[in-house]
């Protein structure tokens, strides 16, 4: 079935993307529509029976790494050039009133 980009439809994908287009551009845009439609329909010809959907073309693995502590506690040598420090940790002067 063959959609065809008329005026009216470019007038509504017009108003939901805000854009003010002047004539030889909605011409321009009009084409480039039609064919990116004519494309899809090119594609819902391919047999894709046996083939198996996938979420992308290339194999992906989670890249995430484990959570690990790898220093552990150095509380005190990161507090030993503190100017002023209080109950283990450093303190600085009250922001906020």
């Amino acid at each position: 079935m063959t959609h065809i980009i008329d005026d009216e439809i470019l007038d509504n994908v017009c108003t939901l993307a805000q854009l003010n287009l002047s004539p030889k551009e909605r011409e321009g845009a009009k084409a480039e529509m039609q064919k990116m439609l004519d494309f899809v329909e090119k594609l819902e010809e391919l047999d894709t029976e046996g083939v198996e959907p996938m979420s992308h073309v290339f194999p992906l693995r989670n890249v995430f790494r484990e959570d690990e502590v790898r220093n552990g506690d150095r509380r005190e040598e990161m507090l030993a050039n503190a100017p002023k420090k209080k109950d283990g940790q450093f303190q600085v002067p009250k922001t906020v009133e």
